[in-house]
């Protein structure tokens, strides 16, 4: 349960840091798009991490940590990618911050939880070093595809078909159309990552009262 569990979280930060390096592309060359806009939205992140930090804290103790983990990563992978590849405006960019990362504490609390009462005490020093390894190795790897893809497959793809009707009714046309078509890409890969990882979760059905 332990590996698949950090597999799925590897999967999430892939996901997650190819977003991280895709989204200044995105906001930038849009005409409503400035710095000072692409600062408002990345800070809407960190207000939805404190707000569900608040979150976690009041939340009960959930009967399947196993099942609130993919499933909140789920909710936040399948939509904030979608909004931010079909969204035009500002408002919308920060709304799709918010709904992604709001549930984040959820999650990662209660990951947390699940490692330290699986793993016995003498072993954690071990098993959190190749969890932090296994975890997290995927982050700089996500940053590196998420800007590669952008310069060298969708934006030439969009130069070359984006003035196609569905394409331009999908993404617009023109310099971030390509980063639109990324961030579609990417809500598509992390729901998958979500769905296929999660059945495979879901038959550990860990509760606290089967330790």
């Amino acid at each position: 349960m332990i590996m698949t569990l950090l597999l799925f979280m590897a999967g999430v930060n892939l996901v997650a840091s190819a977003f991280d390096a895709v989204l200044p592309g995105y906001v930038l060359p849009n005409p409503k798009g400035s710095q000072a806009v692409l600062g408002i939205v990345t800070s809407c992140s960190g207000v939805a991490m404190i707000a569900g930090s608040l979150i976690a804290s009041a939340l009960p103790k959930p009967k399947d940590r196993v099942r609130v983990v993919y499933r909140t990563m789920l909710l936040s992978l399948g939509t904030e990618n979608f909004i931010m590849a079909y969204a035009r405006e500002p408002l919308l960019w920060c709304a799709g911050q918010v709904i992604g990362w709001l549930l984040v504490p959820v999650m990662s609390t209660n990951e947390e939880v699940i490692l330290r009462s699986s793993i016995p005490v003498e072993l954690q020093g071990r098993v959190y070093a190749c969890r932090n390894t296994l975890q997290f190795f995927t982050i700089p790897i996500g940053m590196f595809f998420g800007g590669f893809m952008v310069d060298n497959v969708c934006e030439p793809f969009m130069v070359r078909y984006g003035h196609l009707s569905y394409l331009n009714m999908l993404f617009g046309f023109g310099k971030g159309s390509g980063a639109a078509l990324m961030m579609f890409i990417l809500g598509v890969s992390g729901s998958l990552i979500c769905i296929i990882m999660g059945r495979k979760l879901k038959r550990y059905q860990y509760r606290e009262d089967m330790l």
